[in-house]
């Protein structure tokens, strides 16, 4: 995936986790942890992971979501689908 490519994808990522979790654009950075930053619940982030399979057109498996904690961490997992 080239860099423009990664920056549009992390531009679809960002408008569906604004959407979902209810917070600013600028709070949804790589860094920003879900439980910490966010402060987003378990259901909320199912909830994220289920928007963002429509909008990527991919599958998450719920297992592949155990450690995921961060923005950027979630990202990679999406990315690494497509």
């Amino acid at each position: 995936m080239t860099r423009v490519d990664n920056e549009a994808a992390f531009e679809k990522f960002k408008e569906c986790a604004v959407e979902v979790l209810q917070v600013p654009a600028e709070k949804i950075t790589p860094a920003a942890s879900f439980a910490g930053d966010l402060e987003a619940d378990s259901l909320e982030v199912v909830e994220l992971v289920m928007a963002l399979e429509e909008a990527f057109d991919i599958t998450v498996e719920e297992s592949e979501l155990e450690g995921v904690e961060t923005i950027g961490q979630a990202f990679e997992l999406v990315t690494s689908k497509l």
